[in-house]
C-alpha cells in the first residue's frame, strides 16, 4: 500500500531538525507544515517573501494576503517576518536556508533534477528552483514515484538520466515517494525504507535504475 500524500508530507517532516531554517516548493512540499514537530522550532520559508509559515488556515483564520509561493493561503506563527523576494533571495544565494523540500517530475540516480518545465507546454517560469538547488545545503525531493497517464499507464521518474530540462545537476539528497524514501549515493540509489506492502521486487519494478536496499 502506497502513502497518501499526508503521510509522504508527514515522512518528509522529519527531515527537519531544531533550529532549521526550510524552504518548502509549491505542491506536495507544503503539506509539510501542517506536520511540524511541536517539540523542534523550524522556520518555515518561501522564496516569495515569508519567515515563519504555520500550518495551512481554517476557513476563519484565511488571510488572502499571507501566502506561499504557490499562492495558498497559510498562517504565521509568533515571530513571523514578511519581506521582499529580494530579501528571501538573498537568504537563498546567501546560504543561510538548511534544507529545501522540493516537488520533481524527475530525478536521476545520480541526482540530477528535472522540475520547472514539460517542453510545449506554457510554464510561468523557473521560480526561485534554480537558486535552492544551488544555494541550499540539503535538497529532499518529495513526489509521486511514477507519473500517472489518463489511459492508465505510467511514466517512470526515476531515470538513469532525465528527459525533461534541468534544474540542477547532482543536486539531490533525499527522494522520498509514496513508495518509498531513498537516498542519492556515488554507488546509487540507496532504499532507506519501503511503505507498508510493497515489495523490493515492486518497487524496482517501477523504478527505472537498479536499487540497493538497506
Amino acid at each position: 500500500m502506497a502513502w497518501t500524500h499526508e503521510q509522504m508530507a508527514a515522512r518528509a517532516a522529519k527531515e527537519l531538525r531544531d533550529g532549521f531554517y526550510v524552504n518548502l516548493g509549491i505542491g506536495l512540499p507544503t503539506l509539510v507544515a501542517n506536520h511540524v514537530d511541536p517539540n523542534i522550532e523550524v522556520w518555515l520559508q518561501s522564496e516569495n517573501g515569508m519567515l515563519g509559515i504555520g500550518p495551512f488556515p481554517t476557513e476563519d483564520q484565511v488571510d488572502a494576503d499571507i501566502i506561499n509561493a504557490g499562492k495558498q493561503t497559510v498562517t504565521t506563527l509568533p515571530g513571523s517576518s514578511i519581506f521582499g523576494s529580494h530579501d528571501s533571495f538573498a537568504m537563498i544565494r546567501g546560504g543561510k536556508i538548511n534544507l529545501s523540500i522540493l516537488g520533481a517530475m524527475q530525478v536521476s540516480e545520480k541526482g540530477d533534477l528535472a522540475n520547472w518545465m514539460i517542453p510545449g507546454k506554457m510554464v510561468k517560469g523557473m521560480g526561485g528552483a534554480m537558486d535552492l538547488v544551488a544555494g541550499v545545503a540539503r535538497v529532499v525531493v518529495l513526489m509521486e514515484h511514477v507519473a500517472k497517464k489518463k489511459d492508465g499507464t505510467i511514466d517512470l521518474k526515476i531515470l538513469p538520466t532525465c528527459t525533461l530540462p534541468l534544474t540542477g545537476v547532482g543536486v539531490v539528497n533525499r527522494i522520498i515517494t509514496d513508495r518509498a524514501v531513498m537516498d542519492v549515493t556515488p554507488e546509487g540509489l540507496k532504499v532507506i525504507e519501503i511503505a507498508p506492502d510493497t515489495s523490493a521486487e515492486a518497487l524496482q519494478a517501477v523504478t527505472g535504475v537498479p536499487l540497493r536496499f538497506a
